[in-house]
């Protein structure tokens, strides 16, 4: 009688290196604060405002690039916004 595989070593070999390649991207990004630092946040997660907080604003921030963009926060955002992220030129 011949022995009946109940799976593909194939199959699980991928699935297997698939996952160990997922984890290892999303530890990277957890720990590598450069890596990190280039995925875009929103404007929700940054808690993004269109008008000054006290004298920061995003025109006097390094990510900043005017008219209306920013290197840390995605879409548009105003000279005069703020963010939490704010770090000073």
């Amino acid at each position: 009688m011949a022995k009946i595989r109940l799976y593909s070593a194939d199959l699980s070999r991928r699935g297997m290196l698939k996952t160990v390649a997922a984890l290892g991207l999303t530890l990277a990004g957890a720990s590598d604060p450069a890596l990190a630092a280039r995925r875009q946040k929103t404007q929700a997660e940054v808690e993004y405002q269109d008008h000054p907080h006290g004298g920061e604003k995003c025109d006097n921030c390094e990510p900043f690039q005017a008219p209306n963009k920013c290197r840390t926060v995605s879409g548009t955002v105003s000279a005069q916004g703020w963010c939490k992220l704010y770090s000073e030129k």
